[in-house]
């Protein structure tokens, strides 16, 4: 039974693995999980994700796999008398304080949140059993890893000068981020993710800010992983200080120590602004940042990419030949080398901050992996009509 015309309108940009998301109504009799896309393009069935909103709508999610410039695609979303086959879809798991991600079955990444300084991501797999951030320091006496910066874990966030509170290394008198609980923990055929409420506290542990951190993984194709990470800071207990320092980033990624730019044979860093390497990308702003190298006896790479609505977009980025790179908006008088020249940032008592940004896991370097066209798909949507 066909329930709605959806069509999707690229716009002025290609489309390539685009998540793409709109709101209709449907009858109450309707099972939300035997809805099912038709793609009037191709004749073929697409899944769809629909939940309830607070509104009594219902949205709805599902990936466009490719679109021209200026294309429109219509897609007629049916009911079927029984769910969709899903072989594809996202899956979460949570077992002794780890939150284990799978997309069609195969191991993405795990978020460590218990017994940890920070929670972070790691393993972070781009194929299967293939890891692109660093082992160490969670798996010690590996050949060819890099042992500095103990802090750097996987993706995470971390930073410094927060109420004057160092929440970026694990050295003497560090602080923490413990994490309280998970507000949302959700699987499904199109995407998964968790919400999940963290404290931020001084060495002893006083909460000084509260977060909430959300995770939202995309069924995209095994070569082309996605998904957005998005924090707010909650200035919950009063007054909030943040100070200018390049020793942060709201989102932080250390790469697998084969990657390392520095390295004989190593990757590359580029960013969106043409920069090429550390001395192009280093403290430099753009709206995404790529870091790419070899693995074994293939090329992998990582994107990380600022959100246009995101405090001071773009970002400055704290990138390293030696294997980090982090979105840090909170650096300048590093950055430009001006003491003077600084953005020190306070949040009132009571009020939020929120930064989204959009990882990509990727096959090949920045060009192979369409980089340009997956940022344009994360900072222009495409527009969706609903008949």
């Amino acid at each position: 039974m066909k329930l709605a015309t959806l069509t999707v309108h690229a716009g002025e940009h290609e489309r390539y693995q685009c998540p793409v998301e709109t709101e209709t109504s449907i009858g109450e009799d309707v099972l939300e999980k035997n809805l099912i896309l038709w793609d009037e393009a191709d004749g073929k069935a697409v899944p769809v994700q629909a939940w309830a909103g607070d509104d009594g709508r219902v949205h709805l999610a599902w990936i466009v796999e490719r679109m021209a410039r200026r294309e429109s695609r219509t897609f007629e979303l049916r009911v079927a008398e029984s769910p969709f086959a899903i072989t594809s879809g996202v899956s979460l798991e949570e077992a002794r304080g780890k939150l284990k991600v799978s997309i069609g079955g195969k191991h993405l990444t795990t978020y460590n949140y218990d017994q940890v300084v920070r929670p972070y991501l790691y393993p972070v797999f781009v194929d299967e059993d293939v890891g692109i951030t660093r082992n160490w320091p969670m798996v010690e006496g590996l050949a060819g890893e890099s042992t500095d910066h103990p802090h750097h874990k996987g993706i995470y966030t971390a930073q410094d000068e927060t109420n004057g509170v160092n929440n970026w290394s694990e050295g003497a008198g560090h602080g923490w981020q413990i994490h309280r609980t998970f507000s949302r923990i959700y699987s499904g055929p199109v995407a998964g993710g968790f919400t999940a409420e963290l404290d931020w506290t001084d060495p002893d542990r006083n909460v000084y800010m509260t977060e909430t951190r959300r995770i939202t993984f995309y069924s995209t194709t095994s070569q082309t992983r996605l998904f957005d990470y998005e924090v707010s800071l909650h200035a919950s207990e009063g007054d909030l200080a943040i100070g200018d320092t390049k020793e942060g980033g709201f989102i932080s990624v250390r790469m697998a120590s084969s990657m390392e730019e520095q390295r004989e044979g190593g990757g590359v860093i580029v960013n969106g602004c043409g920069g090429v390497r550390e001395a192009e990308t280093w403290g430099k702003r753009a709206h995404w940042c790529d870091y790419s190298g070899p693995i074994g006896d293939r090329w992998y790479g990582v994107t990380l990419m600022d959100h246009p609505g995101n405090p001071r977009f773009p970002t400055y980025w704290h990138v390293r030949a030696y294997g980090l790179m982090t979105a840090n908006c909170l650096g300048r008088h590093h950055f430009t080398g001006d003491p003077e020249n600084r953005w020190d940032m306070a949040i009132a008592g009571g009020e939020t901050r929120t930064w989204r940004y959009r990882v990509l896991i990727h096959h090949g370097d920045s060009r192979a992996a369409r980089v340009p066209t997956h940022y344009e798909d994360f900072a222009y949507l495409p527009s969706v009509d609903v008949l």
